[in-house]
């Protein structure tokens, strides 16, 4: 898998303004609102001709993602805003280990017309590390300080 193959992920940029907080909004071709319902382990997906670009907006999820016959996982909270950006070929998936469901938005670019298995589910490899997501997750609340 190439480098521009690669999952990327930073910080939202922001300016204060008052006393709201202004965060720059992502280029897109479409932009979806997505509901990960709470205590989730979904299968992975995978695009072909469009970029996931993902900013959760409301509670917390886990990442997965299938890179280099691994699977990585990005805790992802509305605490720490942060672009997870996710190109064409990434097999990718998630898990709510919360009761309460997770709003995000994906700001999606499209690089084609949308191809009609983008959004069936692919068999797993093997199965998800359910506690290496959980400690991603407790990772990230510790860094939090929460």
């Amino acid at each position: 898998m190439g480098l521009r193959n690669r999952v990327e992920v930073f910080p939202l940029e922001s300016v204060k303004g008052g006393m709201a907080q202004f965060y720059t909004p992502q280029v897109s071709n479409e932009t979806m609102l997505v509901q990960i319902p709470g205590s989730t382990v979904d299968d992975l997906f995978c695009h072909h001709f469009q970029t996931d670009q993902l900013l959760v907006v409301r509670g917390s999820f886990v990442l997965v993602v299938l890179q280099n016959r691994q699977y990585d996982y990005i805790p992802m909270s509305e605490s720490q805003p942060k672009i997870v950006r996710i190109p064409p070929g990434v097999p990718h998936g998630a898990i709510n280990l919360d009761r309460e469901p997770c709003v995000l938005v994906n700001a999606v670019l499209r690089h084609g017309d949308p191809y009609e298995r983008d959004y069936q589910p692919l068999k797993r490899p093997f199965p998800y590390d359910l506690a290496a997501a959980q400690a991603a997750k407790h990772r990230l609340l510790e860094s939090l300080g929460v």
